[in-house]
């Protein structure tokens, strides 16, 4: 199975200015699997320590950080000869043990031959919680997010379709656009959580997949009652279990009160910042002007909040998968949630900063916003194969913009006289 983070990882073994690397992320995503296979890839060998409860290995961080003494105590644990540059250390659940997490400055000090990583679920929750002293300045972080559709690809053996994906090579792709709509079916019911998509590819079965995604559900929702504080875990569930209601109305700002009347924002502040650390969710703010940079014109109380993955927010919806697959009228009220989530994962997992915009009039809501090359781009999104958007030409009449996009079902089609370019959906990757 290859991710596209592995690169990533090349790229910062090969860094003259290499410091300790932390792979942040949701459970699940793949962070143990991908800092292994990098490990097996390219280092001659892998040392590889779990901390989670671990008062072993507690004990060996509580003295010193004498660099050597714990090379040597990592060693004895991993069973591993540690040798810098042939050695890649691999520290997982580093959340668990925060004198571990300090040490990191002190390898990238003292010691920075040595090439040490380290994953992290709940560091978020941690770093929030006071629980850990961040090495500001001495380590380099990455984000590990699901898999993404031509990820997905890859790992289904159709990869001959990834490359013209990532690239923008939509003309190329037409005559499979069908195919690659019904692929994309596929995805939006299996997601990215890498043991669902194992699962598919080593049973070839779909519709055995939500059994998995359930169990994942139910992980993070025993994360809340072990993790949170115990006055918060209400209201991390409520949030939590209330995002498919959400993004399945029209007006996709999140209402509190949606959740039950009288229901404040101040409320949930701190069950909604849980979320957002565990990787779990992510809000995107409304901007009330589009100018650059948009993070000036952001309004902190007018938000959307999505999940992380596509495969989940079906399970949690209770959809039938043969609803998706089979594009039945039952399926067409949660559709435009679906692709919402869809393009709002591929467009994350890419490295894009997102935001929204929306006027006073209901028709005049632009879907997403980035900025990319000094340019600010609208982005609709159509759950159909109909790319008509009232909401984007009026933003259009309102501000200039050199590219527009329109993401629907329909095929692409190329700016014609306009700014408007429209990519089918399994393309939101390219953008």
């Amino acid at each position: 199975m290859y991710r596209d983070k592995i690169e990533e990882l090349k790229a910062w073994k090969e860094s003259k200015n290499r410091k300790p690397l932390i792979l942040n992320g949701a459970r699940q995503v793949g962070k143990t699997w991908l800092l292994k296979e990098f490990g097996n890839q390219f280092y001659d060998r892998t040392a590889y320590i779990n901390l989670a409860d671990n008062q072993r290995i507690y004990e060996l961080f509580e003295g010193d950080f004498d660099i050597e003494r714990i090379v040597d105590g990592l060693e004895l644990f991993s069973g591993v000869k540690i040798e810098p540059g042939n050695t890649l250390i691999i520290l997982d659940e580093i959340q668990s043990c925060p004198r571990a997490l300090e040490s990191l400055k002190y390898f990238q000090e003292k010691r920075p031959d040595y090439h040490v990583v380290v994953a992290g679920s709940l560091l978020g929750i941690a770093l929030h919680g006071g629980a850990a002293s961040f090495p500001v300045g001495k380590v380099s972080t990455k984000h590990l997010y699901p898999m993404t559709f031509t990820e997905f690809l890859r790992a289904t053996g159709k990869g001959q379709y990834a490359e013209a994906i990532k690239t923008g090579d939509a003309e190329r792709l037409r005559p499979f656009h069908s195919l690659l709509i019904d692929l994309l079916k596929v995805y939006m019911v299996v997601g990215g959580m890498p043991e669902v998509v194992q699962n598919y590819i080593d049973e070839g079965n779909v519709l055995q997949t939500r059994e998995l995604q359930d169990e994942i559900i139910a992980d993070y929702e025993r994360d809340f009652a072990k993790h949170a504080p115990a006055n918060t875990v209400p209201k991390i569930q409520e949030l939590f279990r209330i995002l498919p209601k959400e993004l399945a109305k029209e007006n996709k700002k999140f209402l509190f009160s949606m959740i039950k009347t009288g229901a404040r924002a101040a409320d949930y502040e701190a069950a909604l910042l849980w979320l957002e650390s565990a990787g779990i969710a992510k809000r995107i703010n409304r901007v009330e002007a589009v100018k650059h940079p948009l993070s000036a014109y952001y309004e902190k109380d007018a938000f959307k909040l999505y999940l992380l993955d596509v495969g989940l927010l079906g399970a949690m919806a209770g959809l039938d998968p043969k609803v998706i697959l089979d594009g039945d009228e039952l399926f067409v009220e949660f559709r435009g949630a679906l692709s919402e989530q869809l393009v709002f994962s591929e467009l994350t997992a890419t490295g894009h900063t997102l935001w929204y915009y929306k006027k006073d009039k209901p028709t005049r809501e632009v879907d997403f916003l980035i900025e990319k090359n000094a340019e600010i781009i609208p982005i609709e999104v159509k759950s159909g194969e109909k790319t008509y958007s009232s909401s984007l030409g009026e933003y259009l009449r309102e501000y200039s913009s050199v590219r527009a996009i329109k993401i629907s079902q329909a095929d692409y089609r190329p700016r014609q006289n306009g700014s408007v370019e429209y990519l089918p959906l399994y393309m939101a990757e390219s953008i």
